[in-house]
């Protein structure tokens, strides 16, 4: 009777074990589903899709990307916000979210997510059609100021790269007409396609047009020239104070796990100084900047802090 009973008690605490919560050494126990809400070809697409090929082997789990995009990433970012905090969705921000919130385009807000790091910064370009009669920034704006209103600049409206053109046109006396596009893909497509005489790209999106003579680098907003363009001007070169680059990291829905969370920091941490990773995030025109969660919420909050204050030169 001994016996029967001990091995009952056996069976019991193993059943217990079985429909106990999953612990942190569990997580993640099924992959990791990666809303990047942007369309396919941008930087985002693009930067993200290297993250989630390369970040198998730190986390233990799959990471399959789903394109949600439209609003200027809001739709994508308002579905993961909706999404159980249970640590298996995680979405991308960047500069473009804060600049919805604070020219009213969406009520959802950076802090309705869980920081988990930042990872990119890339630098923004001033693109131009292959077509212009300007190859260079002294030859646009000779060209813009003798001829004010008539060329386009593709943008996110109401987002950052619509606010780094008006500081373009600032600094430069520029007047320009703004025209809307969803991701930075899209807009340098339609640049391409001969719908826009200008854009505010990146090399992830632009540089293959730029190297078979469709586009044109004009300028860069790096602070000094990059190794995949030697050849552009710095903004700041050119006499304009200007850092354009966009920066991108990872957050979950709000009130995910706390093991959820630091796993996924510390495969992140780990990914950001793997050597492969890093060449091939330079490879698609950014720079690796890891910030763990307790830096890129303190980022975020100084950042918000600044996009409010020039939401006024972009709100619609």
């Amino acid at each position: 009777m001994t016996l029967f009973l001990r091995t009952l008690a056996g069976i019991g605490l193993a059943v217990v074990a079985l429909i106990q919560p999953a612990t942190a050494q569990d997580y993640p126990s099924k992959p990791v589903e990666f809303i990047v809400p942007w369309g396919p070809g941008g930087g985002s697409d693009t930067l993200m899709r290297i993250v989630a090929n390369n970040v198998t082997p730190f986390l233990g789990a799959e990471m399959p990307v789903i394109n949600i995009p439209g609003v200027g990433g809001t739709v994508g970012l308002t579905e993961a916000s909706r999404r159980a905090a249970d640590g298996y969705t995680i979405s991308q921000v960047h500069e473009g979210l804060l600049a919805a919130t604070a020219t009213g385009l969406t009520e959802l807000s950076w802090s309705d997510f869980d920081p988990i790091a930042l990872l990119t910064a890339s630098p923004q370009y001033l693109v131009a059609a292959g077509d212009q009669p300007f190859d260079t920034m002294e030859g646009l704006v000779d060209y813009a100021q003798a001829n004010p209103g008539e060329l386009t600049i593709g943008v996110t409206l109401g987002g950052v790269p619509h606010l780094h053109a008006a500081m373009i046109a600032e600094a430069f006396e520029l007047d320009w007409r703004y025209v809307g596009y969803e991701g930075t893909g899209e807009r340098v497509r339609a640049l391409v396609g001969g719908n826009l005489d200008l854009a505010i790209g990146d090399i992830s999106s632009s540089l293959q047009f730029v190297e078979n003579g469709d586009l044109v680098f004009l300028a860069t907003g790096s602070t000094e020239r990059l190794e995949q363009t030697p050849d552009v001007p710095t903004f700041m070169e050119l006499g304009a104070d200007l850092d354009l680059s966009i920066t991108r990291g990872i957050v979950m829905p709000k009130g995910a796990p706390e093991d959820a969370q630091a796993t996924l920091e510390a495969a992140l941490s780990e990914l950001s100084e793997d050597g492969a990773f890093i060449e091939q995030i330079n490879n698609a025109g950014a720079d690796v900047a890891f910030r763990g969660r307790e830096a890129y919420t303190a980022y975020l909050s100084n950042l918000a802090g600044t996009v409010e204050r020039l939401a006024a030169v972009i709100a619609p």
